[in-house]
């Protein structure tokens, strides 16, 4: 393990002046880890932050193979063919950023990853301390810039971002400050579902406490400052802004959550009709140039002057792109911290009394939830080794009869949107490799309903899964998903939503 200081620059995020005690972080560069071929990325609140890097092979062609490790740039000659540009997305997930940068022809040619640094700090209840999120991301933003190889960095032609759906940060317009911590993608806030459910349509999206439009309401009806300026913006929308500077700017995708109507491509007039909805950002379709990148952060680092920023999406639906299932009846079930599943349907659904929303892509539907269960209740209760070895002794072929639903705390969002559902885990047989596997299957049933509950509800037959997240790796739990849902289950040939946010970068610039 090698333990280092990161290069301090005028812009780098590590530069906190309004914490010192943030002057100096410490940065462990690893090699990567054995959870990476398993469950989940690898995140620990003891690291203030890490990062892997991954050897790229390109059979097809004689191109680069890029390798990123710790705080220092490595650097590859790239033959490039002459006026070729490349395309930079970046998903920002639960746990973790990874960046990808593309060709036209879909080709990876450097990507890399970062755990968000832990960086502490006061919200604005001051009852306890929480993590800073935005300096987090926004330290992780440029560290991953920053991470670009120097021979590619002239050659990025547009970028976009992902980022956690539902995660919702409110801001002064006037400055850019934030007027209270970013509410997460996993917050409920039941407060304000009633007065939601008061004015939306019967089982709408937004009819759920996690939704962006209850968080909207309940800070609404909690602040107490001045709310003239105030702005609403999604994680991946404020990631966007920090590099283009053009505040109000969203995208359908990520809309959806606060009401937004991708079909008509407008907000409703119920939503319109509300005090707030002045508080609303201006929505475009994912992967629309909004402006070139800032002059600042262009010159610092090295990106050409043509190089424009992009609308992006959720990390899900990105994921979902990356998979390049185009098909009706195909899916993509993302297997993280969480699990989220996508299935492209000609129908759109929407109900909230499962947790089911459909997202526009073009001229069909991607139907869905995502759940609270995933790779990271797995973390909370095995060590990376651990799970290595235990799963090689799973028999995938047999059936657990443990009956588990695996969660990290309280609380459901889909296929149950139950936000007082209670963690079940017990009873805990002596056997580690029984209880991996009854999770790990616990887990696969959780999807299956999700699947049945789609079809029921007027979805598309889900004909084949492929999978991404770190889940993916793990062949013994796609065996065990395969015989659960009965269906081709598969590894997609591009599992990280870092791939499908350079797609939507690559997108803008053909428009």
């Amino acid at each position: 393990m090698l333990l280092s200081i990161p290069h301090l620059t005028p812009f780098s995020p590590f530069l906190r002046p309004t914490s010192p005690k943030h002057g100096i972080s410490l940065s462990l560069s690893l090699s990567l880890s054995l959870w990476e071929h398993m469950v989940v990325g690898h995140y620990s609140s003891k690291k203030l932050i890490s990062r892997t890097g991954q050897l790229l092979v390109n059979e097809g062609k004689p191109r680069a193979k890029i390798m990123t490790f710790g705080s220092s740039k490595d650097e590859v000659d790239v033959p490039l063919e002459a006026g070729e540009r490349l395309f930079l997305g970046m998903d920002f997930g639960t746990s973790g950023a990874r960046y990808a940068v593309i060709d036209k022809d879909g080709t990876i040619r450097a990507e890399g990853k970062r755990d968000y640094p832990l960086y502490m700090d006061l919200p604005c209840q001051k009852s306890e301390d929480t993590v800073d999120w935005l300096g987090s991301w926004k330290t992780t933003l440029h560290s991953l810039l920053d991470d670009v190889p120097v021979s590619l960095q002239p050659l990025i032609a547009s970028i976009s971002i992902d980022g956690t759906s539902a995660t919702t940060i409110i801001l002064d317009s006037a400055t850019g400050e934030p007027l209270c911590r970013p509410l997460l993608y996993n917050e409920s806030c039941p407060d304000a579902l009633p007065e939601v459910k008061s004015i939306a349509p019967v089982n709408h999206t937004v009819c759920s406490g996690s939704s962006t439009l209850c968080k909207l309401v309940s800070w609404w009806n909690s602040y107490d400052s001045n709310k003239e300026s105030a702005l609403l913006l999604h994680q991946a929308d404020w990631l966007l802004w920090l590099l283009h500077g053009k505040l109000g700017v969203s995208d359908y995708n990520n809309a959806l959550k606060v009401g937004y109507d991708p079909e008509l491509d407008s907000y409703p007039t119920w939503l319109l009709s509300q005090p707030y909805s002045y508080v609303l950002p201006s929505i475009q379709a994912p992967g629309t140039s909004i402006g070139p990148i800032k002059e600042d952060i262009r010159m610092h680092f090295g990106f050409p002057k043509d190089c424009v920023v992009c609308t992006g999406t959720t990390d899900s639906i990105a994921a979902f792109l990356a998979a390049r299932a185009t098909q009706t009846g195909k899916a993509v079930t993302s297997l993280g911290s969480t699990l989220a599943i996508k299935l492209l349907s000609t129908n759109r659904i929407e109900d909230a009394r499962f947790g089911v929303y459909s997202h526009r892509l073009d001229d069909k539907w991607l139907v869905g939830g995502a759940s609270n269960t995933g790779g990271a209740v797995l973390r909370q209760i095995f060590t990376n080794e651990d799970l290595a070895k235990l799963s090689e002794q799973i028999n995938p072929i047999e059936a657990s009869p443990l009956d588990y639903y695996p969660l990290q705390a309280v609380g459901e969002r889909f296929p149950v949107a139950d936000p007082k559902m209670e963690p079940r885990l017990h009873p805990r047989p002596e056997s580690d490799v029984e209880y991996l596997h009854g999770i790990l299957e616990s887990i696969a049933r959780i999807e299956a309903k999700a699947y049945n509950l789609l079809e029921d509800l007027g979805a598309t037959k889900v004909e084949e899964v492929f999978t991404a997240g770190g889940g993916a790796k793990n062949e013994k739990w796609i065996k065990i998903r395969e015989r659960v849902l009965g269906l081709p289950v598969s590894r997609a040939l591009q599992t990280e939503a870092a791939y499908g946010a350079a797609l939507l970068a690559l997108r803008g610039t053909a428009q």
